[in-house]
């Protein structure tokens, strides 16, 4: 295009998807119980990952930032913080759960099962386990899923479920 063309920037998230880019997010229409998403791309944890967290967040636990200490614990060696790994699994699934969010409602029955360490991969995945359309605002609806958090031997790393306010894309039906 030459500097005297015109151009048209394309602000908003339907119309920049209309015009051909990547569907970010789902109108709650196009959820489905029982469906389960398994996000993409994966996360490798390393090492400045896991203290640049620990320092911004203000954990200075050492068995997350001090390799002697961690080497004299149960794991023998420095694990990742919980909030990070959580965060990840969260951010992993905003493409394909909560990128046209209205609001993050509610997160419950958060738990990491077993640790994760420098250099493991996380892959996660959300099943869908409720649909419903707003009560009060017809414009939206309220989905709940289960995100699960594996590393790279598929072991079960975190999970949690969370509640998020989406809009309806035809809020008159």
């Amino acid at each position: 295009m030459s500097e005297n063309e015109s151009h048209e920037l394309i602000t908003d998230q339907a119309g920049r998807e209309a015009s051909g880019a990547h569907a970010y997010g789902r109108y709650l229409e196009e959820f489905e119980v029982g469906a389960v998403y398994k996000h993409w791309p994966a996360k490798t944890v390393t090492e400045s990952d896991d203290h640049l967290f620990c320092l911004i967040t203000m954990n200075h636990h050492p068995l997350h930032l001090n390799d002697v200490y961690a080497g004299e614990s149960q794991q023998g060696r420095n694990v990742v913080v919980g909030p990070l790994v959580y965060s990840l699994a969260l951010g992993m699934s905003v493409s394909d759960v909560s990128g046209k969010a209205i609001a993050n409602l509610a997160t419950e029955d958060l738990s990491h099962p077993n640790p994760v360490f420098h250099g493991d991969t996380l892959y996660c995945e959300s099943e869908v386990l409720e649909v419903r359309p707003s009560q009060s605002k017809p414009d939206r609806g309220i989905v709940k899923v289960h995100t699960r958090v594996y590393k790279q031997d598929n072991t079960l790393v975190a999970e949690f479920k969370r509640t998020v306010l989406v809009p309806r894309r035809d809020p008159g039906e």
